[in-house]
């Protein structure tokens, strides 16, 4: 009984957030400024580092967590990069 409501809700969930990773993808190609396209890559990152992770528990597998740290990872750089880019109107001094 617990097992086919495991299966039931990580599969609603990995619908779910396929539907915020597409919201979060409009907000960034009708983004009004540079500001709300970078929020919106942030909550994308995030959906998919969680995309991962609910499909790793759902297969059972190690593979998708590791890459759920690497898209982590590689996401708040990003977000690093992005946020000095708005502000100082470069990456590098």
């Amino acid at each position: 009984m617990s097992a086919a409501i495991l299966t039931f809700a990580l599969g609603y969930a990995q619908l779910v957030l396929s539907l915020a990773a597409c919201v979060a993808g409009v907000r960034i190609l009708r983004g009004p400024r540079a500001q709300d396209r970078v929020l919106a890559l942030d909550a994308l990152y995030i959906i998919v580092m969680l995309v991962f992770l609910v499909t790793g528990m759902q297969l059972g597998t190690m593979f998708f967590f590791e890459a759920a740290m690497i898209v982590a990872a590689m996401g708040f750089v990003s977000s690093i990069a992005l946020a000095k880019f708005l502000f100082r109107g470069e990456v590098i001094e």
